[in-house]
């Protein structure tokens, strides 16, 4: 069987690794405290052994055939997918695919492996959702390209109870902060929406959501359009509204009023110090302490209209709480990650550079996981 190589311990890692070695593969898991390692996985029973991270000690155990996942920052992943196909062997993120990476996707596929990346929470379970609701639709006999098509999804990680700052970080918020300095494209009202000031664009959502009904504030993110492809909303039909964005809670965008001030008056020659400071600051006051709760909801809905008529109209919902498992966002990117790794060895993915599969099988494996995870998970059809 295929060995599995597991880089980095942190926050988001421990569930799905765990249930790797549970259910029986063989995995060295690398981490430049290998300390921390042994003791995060100290009730983990199986066939895993714990070494020192570095490039070259992962070039030295990696062997053709073998998995290597990267639950590293970002910026490794592409030097690690490039030793993997060195080393003749498959790679998994749960990072968007970059340019650097979507490069790759030749290589991977002369050497019959797999780069499967965007397998976590978002981006991962939210493209579970889209595949599940687009393919569904167009199994319906609402479907025509000349219809209106509306597409949403919003996902957040929350604090269980809201506090003044309506957020809490459960890493470092550098990578929020260089979020807000990111420009975003969607499509409203049929046309391209470009956004430079995310906090700009924050509109009231109300979220229907069986066992409670809430109000979020909720933003577009990144770059939407090329995921009009990924989700098979393309070959000319009519995109009346298109967004992946981020949620928060309400009155997110009133506690960060002094932030977004800060972050639009910053020079570009200080921006990266003054970040570091900023997100230091943070860190120290509105981080998790040990024994807090956090929240994950993720919604993703496709609405469809014909001369204004709403004919086809589904939502996915979930709404979870972190427990004794891990945090919610551990458990929900971990376990994603973990699919993915078996999905590979049971030979389900193609080979090259691809994101969370469309398979139908795939896709159900992935929201039934999901499912299990969760403390609520609901898809509701509108219009029945």
């Amino acid at each position: 069987m295929a060995q599995i190589h597991w880089l980095g311990t942190g926050l988001s890692a421990i569930p799905g690794l765990s249930s790797l070695i549970g259910n029986g593969y063989s995995v060295i898991v690398y981490n430049r405290r290998v300390e921390k390692a042994i003791q995060v996985l100290s009730a983990v029973e199986g066939d895993y052994q714990i070494v020192e991270f570095s490039l070259t000690a992962i070039e030295q155990r990696v062997k053709a055939g073998d998995v290597v996942v990267s639950m590293l920052p970002g910026d490794f992943h592409v030097s690690v997918a490039k030793l993997s196909l060195t080393k003749g062997a498959h790679f998994v993120s749960s990072s968007y695919v970059s340019p650097e990476m979507q490069v790759l996707h030749e290589f991977f596929l002369k050497k019959n492996l797999c780069c499967v990346n965007e397998v976590g929470l978002d981006p991962g379970i939210d493209h579970s959702m889209s595949h599940a609701l687009v393919a569904d639709y167009k199994k319906s006999g609402a479907f025509s390209a000349a219809n209106e098509h509306s597409f949403i999804s919003y996902c957040g990680g929350l604090s269980d109870t809201p506090n003044d700052f309506c957020y809490k970080f459960s890493w470092s918020p550098l990578g929020v902060l260089k979020a807000l300095m990111s420009s975003s494209v969607s499509i409203r009202n049929g046309d391209a929406y470009y956004v430079t000031k995310p906090w700009e664009a924050v509109d009231l959502y109300p979220l229907p959501m069986p066992w409670g009904a809430e109000e979020f504030e909720v933003y577009p993110n990144r770059d939407s359009l090329p995921f009009i492809d990924q989700y098979r909303l393309n070959g000319g039909l009519n995109i009346k509204q298109f967004v992946r964005g981020t949620l928060r809670y309400k009155g997110w965008k009133n506690a960060w009023q002094d932030i977004f001030s800060e972050i639009d008056s910053l020079e570009v020659t200080n921006a990266q110090s003054r970040l570091t400071e900023l997100s230091d600051e943070l860190w120290c006051n509105f981080a998790y302490k040990e024994g807090e709760v956090d929240r994950v909801i993720l919604t993703v809905e496709l609405k469809v209209e014909d001369d204004s008529e709403v004919v086809w109209h589904k939502q996915y919902i979930m709404d979870t709480l972190g427990n004794g498992e891990g945090s919610a966002m551990a458990q929900l990117v971990s376990h994603s990650v973990a699919l993915a790794v078996e999905a590979i060895i049971a030979k389900e993915i193609a080979p090259g550079v691809s994101a969370a599969p469309d398979d139908e099988v795939l896709v159900e494996r992935w929201l039934d996981k999901t499912s299990i995870i969760c403390d609520h998970l609901v898809l509701i059809d509108h219009l029945s």
